[in-house]
């Protein structure tokens, strides 16, 4: 089955779609991203994916390249002609096609989108029932972190010292110590006493859609959770530990750089939550009280 992508309003084979060499997302990475995972056909949080992408277009004084409901419409219609029942698709929106120039062009410049979908299948990904390893590395990104831009330059680096190391993920730590997030995901550990633990939204962390879906779960649970800073130092000695996104749901960390975690097997609660997410992706529970 071939493959397709959308771009600017076309849908192509995905060996053909390209932007123009003076898009300003190629130029100055000027643009933003989301990426929404499909579970069995159905697109999971896509309103609140929406909403992140409007916020982080109107941080960057960005317009909307269609309206709203449009582009779930052209999501969808990819969706469809991709067959895609398990993967995620991805989104980014740029300011355009300008002379090259730092400035902003003129209001007059058609933002530019790009949509491309991924296959993946769920229910045979490993590191669900067998945990991750982490290492952590130095949080060099720049101060507006919450807005989901594609300039992840120093994400990718964090990322390949992870690959290197033989680790799923890096877990970026800040000048005092404290861990912020990882390279494309969020941060969780569990204290000895069964709390929760991750970072609160600030400008120095994105605040996940996963995330935000997981603390209303846990509270659904009767989990208790506390949104506030914790060093490398406090993660070595937590009972658990896990990373959250839209694709790693759930992720169980057993090892973060030369510490093992807990038994060095995935925790009771990070499996709990793992399970009652899937649930909510499957849209067997809802994420409301």
């Amino acid at each position: 089955m071939p493959r397709y992508c959308y771009v600017n309003g076309r849908f192509l084979p995905h060996r053909d779609g390209a932007v123009h060499i003076e898009d300003r997302g190629y130029q100055f990475a000027d643009g933003v991203y989301e990426v929404v995972t499909i579970a069995n056909g159905k697109m999971v949080d896509e309103d609140p994916h929406m909403d992140r992408l409007e916020r982080s277009l109107k941080e960057l004084r960005m317009r909307m390249p269609m309206a709203r409901n449009a582009m779930k419409l052209k999501m969808r219609e990819l969706v469809r002609l991709n067959g895609l029942k398990d993967g995620l698709v991805y989104m980014q929106v740029t300011r355009g096609v300008a002379p090259r120039n730092h400035a902003f062009p003129s209001d007059k410049v058609q933002p530019s989108i790009v949509m491309t979908t991924k296959k993946m299948d769920f229910s045979k990904m490993k590191k669900f029932t067998e945990g991750v390893t982490v290492v952590s590395a130095p949080d060099i990104r720049w101060g507006r972190c919450d807005i989901k831009t594609v300039s992840l330059l120093p994400n990718c680096l964090a990322k390949q010292a992870a690959t290197e190391a033989g680790a799923y993920e890096a877990w970026l730590v800040d000048q005092d110590g404290n861990v912020t997030e990882g390279s494309s995901s969020n941060a969780w550990i569990i204290t000895k006493d069964g709390v929760l633990v991750t970072k609160a939204p600030t400008n120095e962390i994105l605040n996940g859609i996963t995330r935000q879906t997981i603390l209303d779960l846990a509270r659904q649970e009767g989990v208790s959770f506390e949104e506030r800073e914790f060093t490398l130092e406090e993660a070595y000695e937590a009972k658990e530990a896990f990373v959250s996104s839209a694709t790693s749901f759930v992720t169980p960390v057993v090892k973060i750089d030369d510490h093992v975690i807990g038994n060095g097997r995935p925790g009771s609660l990070s499996e709990k939550l793992l399970g009652v997410y899937q649930d909510y992706a499957a849209g067997r529970r809802s994420r409301a009280a």
